[in-house]
């Protein structure tokens, strides 16, 4: 079994989940606590806190992490997959050739939850970078830094296929980047690759881990923070010691060229087997992002966002508090009011509010109506937010 999480938190106070209108907030996180690397299972600070990968356990012999995104800091990682430890790894230090056109990522989550790391690749000089999915989920906001020249820009989502784990970002006021070099035709097995990317999350100099590709194709299932599982196909297999923080960086080929994006890795024993999305299927997703095609699983851009979190108790829309900052907030929502109208639409259940939010977009004006504890009723005009990226 494997466990599927988003980029790894950095500092979490708490876990807070929020979707078209707000989740309701989850309990406290454990983020002083360090990590004990267990056999058989991949670990690595999670969104939410520190702690075992996605909290799932995996059977067999090793456990496929998807996800990996970085710790850092006192609360970083004190054990890598398998009980392998950082002093163990087969790594060095990424040269500058290696680092061009690599970026490192950092994600604030849910509205100022947590952070998140992980590593992305320059596709065009005025901005364009592609990453996994998993490294931005859950982003409220992103700051891209450049390796080559450390230069830091913020970035907006322009969209991503969650299913096949990649994602495009745009760096704000970024020209004349060096983008990464491609390598088309592929590798295979046998071949000689080298994994870059901000092993541990820590924001310092990209790491270089060297190995061989095992397999050309190969397909691992992996876990999703809700449970269900899925299944990532055709990807790269490397003995490659890829480790969290490597997510969205570079696999690259004997010439020193990408022929993939790292994905996942397994735990188990001493030893690492690594996973890279092919560079083909990478920039294939991408084009389809950015000609705004969705016929095939991708989404665009940022759902509207209200920003409230809802009662636990019964279906109705009953508030349980308003992030600050936020539409509702604005509008002059409190927690223990009662939404009861979204524009012309009315509504009497939490799915429902939530599909009447669905229906506008971020930076859409529109009417909110709502019942106090009191019983008096209210209507304000809200600009809706843009969601955490989904």
């Amino acid at each position: 079994m494997a466990a599927a999480v988003g980029a790894a938190a950095l500092t979490a106070p708490f876990v807070l989940g929020v979707g078209a209108l707000g989740a309701s907030a989850v309990g406290p996180a454990s983020a002083g606590a360090s990590l004990t690397a267990t056999p058989g299972i991949v670990q690595a600070a999670d969104r939410g806190g520190y702690g075992p990968f996605g909290g799932y356990a995996y059977g067999g012999a090793s456990g496929y992490a998807y996800g990996y995104g970085g710790g850092q800091g006192d609360s970083g990682l004190s054990g890598l997959p398998g009980g392998t430890t950082s002093t163990s790894l087969d790594t060095s230090d990424a040269t500058e050739e290696q680092s061009v056109g690599l970026a490192l990522i950092t994600s604030t989550l849910d509205y100022g939850a947590g952070e998140a790391a992980g590593t992305g690749m320059v596709i065009d000089a005025d901005g364009l970078v592609v990453t996994n999915h998993h490294v931005v989920a859950d982003a409220t906001s992103l700051e891209v830094t450049i390796a080559e020249t450390g230069e830091t820009f913020e970035a907006t989502y322009v969209g991503g296929d969650a299913t096949r784990d990649v994602a495009v970002l745009r760096l704000t006021g970024a020209t004349e980047l060096t983008p990464v070099d491609l390598d088309p035709t592929g590798v295979a097995e046998g071949d000689v690759v080298t994994s870059i990317g901000d092993a541990g999350g820590d924001g310092g100099s990209l790491t270089a881990a060297s190995g061989t590709v095992t397999d050309a194709r190969t397909g691992i299932e992996v876990s999703n923070d809700d449970g269900s599982t899925s299944r990532l196909r055709a990807l790269i297999e490397v003995d490659a010691d890829i480790v969290p923080g490597d997510s969205g960086g570079a696999l690259l080929d004997a010439d020193g060229e990408v022929a993939g994006m790292n994905v996942a890795a397994s735990g188990g024993g001493t030893d690492i087997t690594g996973y890279a999305i092919p560079i083909t299927r990478v920039l294939r997703i991408t084009e389809a992002i950015i000609d705004g095609d969705t016929s095939n699983g991708v989404v665009l851009g940022y759902e509207a966002f209200l920003g409230v979190e809802l009662s636990g108790a019964g279906t109705s829309p009953v508030l349980a508090g308003v992030l600050d900052g936020t539409a509702a907030a604005t509008a002059g929502l409190a927690a223990g009011d009662t939404v009861t109208a979204v524009g012309d639409i009315t509504v009497t259940t939490a799915d429902e509010l939530s599909s009447a939010i669905a229906t506008h977009a971020a930076g859409e004006t529109v009417s909110i109506a709502w019942t106090d504890s009191d019983g008096a009723d209210h209507e304000a005009e809200a600009t809706l937010g843009a969601a955490p990226i989904a």
